[in-house]
């Protein structure tokens, strides 16, 4: 391969890239706009959530717990009667209808153990465990205090301190902001890579390039480098710029390493799309591959879900795609400060998985060039 070839053949595709005013909204949309609503709008924490109260003791341990209900995790409690409250849940109006039947603080100091009743809206699915601990522990501890001033029942053998590294808060924010910048990596570097292979083929400029000079890895490389460096420049921007400053979430690692690593995943990925677009005959279908690839690669690489809690088949099936190594290292990197003595391993074999799909999607551009030119 001759560099000045694939250098020339990279300006070509940026210009085309600059060109295309629908792709460029769409890389700085998905690198600011997409980063800030992902990790604001689709928080998975207990916030606002509408409580109501059928108070039928009314006396003051009721209402200490119905006045335990603090912002941000519950709206100002609602008090509703019995009659009511089928229908509000019908509706949608509460998450979560606490009833507090009569007699209940007698019943307390009697020693008696009272049923409290809760009733949840389940198909909140991210909240309604989390909300139903939380009103739990609210009852159990104003009860307590009422009763013997500690907010905690009986004396434990054992004093469990708990520390949480890494976001020490349990911040949704922290991990759906850069989760993002993880997957938009995914999706725009195969998109890009893919559309621009399918244009050529639409514009008829493929037979230009086939009669000059050229060999299909200049072609495939020029496309990776251009590309990919679009792409780079987005997350470079996403991460100083949306993540630290807008979020402000702190990047515990090195962004440099992060960086030379997301440029291996680039190669990888843009490898991906490649291969795509010499299946893809059009754009349309090219859509349905991209949607029919990403979407795996997003849910099953460990970003979303760990991959220790998935079937072992899919854990081993996922061992064949650079994004499963890609997203364990930027985790690594992003969140827990880790170093090249530690993610060097995963970087290696996303390499690898890349230089694979590189020759894959290289047979099948030199098949499509010589079934172009037969």
């Amino acid at each position: 391969m001759r560099l000045d070839n694939i250098y020339r053949l990279g300006l070509k595709e940026l210009k085309s890239l600059w060109a295309d005013k629908v792709l460029l909204i769409l890389i700085c949309w998905a690198f600011s706009g997409a980063i800030y609503t992902a990790a604001t709008g689709a928080s998975q924490e207990l916030r606002n959530a509408p409580v109501a109260v059928v108070d039928e003791d009314q006396s003051p341990l009721s209402r200490r717990i119905v006045g335990a209900f603090y912002a941000p995790y519950f709206r100002p409690p609602q008090q509703i009667g019995l009659n009511e409250l089928d229908a509000a849940m019908d509706s949608g109006r509460y998450n979560f209808t606490l009833i507090i039947p009569a007699n209940f603080q007698r019943n307390v100091e009697a020693g008696r153990v009272p049923d409290i009743q809760l009733n949840i809206d389940a198909t909140i699915m991210g909240q309604a465990f989390i909300g139903a601990t939380y009103i739990k522990s609210i009852a159990l501890g104003e009860v307590n205090e009422y009763l013997t001033g500690k907010r905690d029942g009986a004396e434990s053998p054992i004093k469990l301190t708990t520390r949480v590294l890494f976001n020490p808060n349990l911040t949704g924010v922290w991990f759906g902001g850069v989760m993002e910048v993880i997957n938009n990596v995914t999706m725009l570097t195969i998109i890009l890579v893919g559309a621009a292979f399918i244009r050529e083929r639409e514009h008829g400029t493929i037979e230009h390039l086939l009669v000059m000079p050229l060999t299909p890895a200049e072609i495939m490389m020029a496309k990776i480098w251009a590309n990919g460096l679009a792409v780079l420049i987005g997350v470079t921007f996403a991460l100083l710029v949306m993540v630290q400053q807008v979020l402000k979430v702190p990047i515990s690692g090195s962004i440099p390493l992060f960086l030379a690593a997301a440029a291996c995943y680039l190669f990888a990925a843009a490898s991906i799309g490649i291969f795509l677009g010499t299946l893809a005959r059009s754009m349309p279908q090219l859509g349905l591959l991209v949607i029919l690839c990403i979407i795996p690669l997003m849910m099953l690489s460990g970003g979303v879900s760990p991959r220790e809690s998935m079937p072992p088949l899919v854990q081993n099936i996922m061992l064949a795609a650079p994004t499963t190594y890609f997203v364990r290292l930027a985790q690594a990197i992003l969140y827990r400060g880790a170093g090249f003595a530690v993610v060097w391993r995963d970087l290696l074999a996303m390499t690898a998985v890349g230089a694979c799909f590189f020759g894959v999607a290289l047979f099948r551009f030199r098949k499509a060039v010589t079934q172009t030119q037969g």
